[in-house]
């Protein structure tokens, strides 16, 4: 009974104030509203965590040293990680492979607060995106990962927005 008295309190409140929009009262009530995304979009909050990004060194390369502490952190245990050995003698390990499957992610940010290098974020302000058909199309690579640090790099973070939606045209 509580909660039909809510979403009835609701209902009618908003009912009535947007009535009042109507005929030019109420104007300093607000009242819910409905988006129509894609065409209008609400910008998220800098919190939002988003898809996943690998951040990159100067050169380009990733910053991840492959020490596996996302992967142990991950509750859903959709991080693989298969590392190998760094050409720079300074650097003893980097991943050769870094795949995290997003049907499995509950985008918990565990990965990103056990990381110790910054090497995984969700800074992206992207929800996850409908890839494809197949599980197979929804494990995000190395490559895709990395791809969305550039972009953010060379063109900001509406560009990922505005990469994902021109996917789905």
């Amino acid at each position: 009974i509580r909660g039909l008295a809510v979403t009835g309190g609701r209902f009618w409140r908003n009912l009535f104030i947007h009535i009042g929009h109507t005929l030019g009262l109420a104007k300093g009530l607000s009242a819910a509203s409905t988006v129509s995304y894609p065409e209008h979009r609400q910008p998220y909050d800098d919190n939002f965590r988003g898809s996943h990004r690998l951040t990159l060194k100067d050169d380009g390369s990733v910053n991840c040293t492959a020490c596996f502490l996302c992967a142990t952190a991950c509750p859903a245990r959709c991080i693989n990680i298969e590392a190998g050995e760094h050409p720079d003698p300074e650097a003893e390990k980097y991943p050769l492979r870094y795949e995290i499957d997003t049907l499995r992610c509950i985008y918990c940010g565990y990965c990103v607060e056990a990381c110790p290098c910054d090497a995984i974020r969700m800074d992206t302000r992207v929800h996850p995106r409908i890839a494809g058909f197949r599980r197979a199309d929804f494990i995000e690579d190395k490559q895709q990962l990395m791809g969305r640090s550039r972009t953010i790099r060379d063109h900001g973070h509406d560009a990922l927005m505005e990469e994902m939606l021109g996917s789905y045209e």
